[in-house]
């Protein structure tokens, strides 16, 4: 598996992007902002995700995804790494991550990756989203935010 970054002008995995983020909307505001990343396997790709400059030495990891064929393989940890690696080669120190109280299992991975919790944005899913996410049988309304200190 190779990571790289798609470049200018590449199409972006936008099928890939909404598995983690079911807003068009919201990727497409971010996705210019960002730089974006894929894993390719085969030729194709496998996973992608978005780093985000947000504040001085600060980036956000916005959308991470794995195609559903390749998920379980230990694809997002390596995705994660990665963009971990490409933050402090931009000198951030500072990486954060954003995901719903609902998505249980992906609270568990950030952790299992070393981000820890920083607070949440109550009711961020109601103000940002136009149609109610439902994960494991729990509304989705509040961003829980994580973050990982890169020194």
């Amino acid at each position: 598996m190779k990571i790289r970054k798609l470049q200018s002008g590449e199409e972006v995995p936008l099928d890939l992007l909404l598995l983690a983020d079911p807003s068009r909307r919201m990727i497409e505001q971010y996705i210019n902002r960002g730089e974006c990343f894929a894993a390719e396997m085969e030729g194709k790709i496998a996973g992608v995700y978005v780093l985000l400059a947000t504040r001085p030495a600060t980036a956000e990891l916005v959308n991470i995804a794995v195609a559903e064929e390749h998920q379980g393989q230990g694809i997002g940890k390596q995705l994660v790494c990665d963009a971990i690696r490409n933050a402090r080669l931009s000198g951030v120190k500072t990486l954060e991550v954003g995901t719903g109280n609902s998505s249980i299992g992906q609270l568990a991975f950030y952790q299992k990756c070393g981000f820890r919790i920083m607070g949440i944005d109550r009711d961020f899913f109601i103000r940002h989203y136009p149609e109610e996410i439902v994960e494991n049988g729990i509304q989705c309304r509040d961003m829980i935010r994580l973050s990982l200190d890169l020194d």
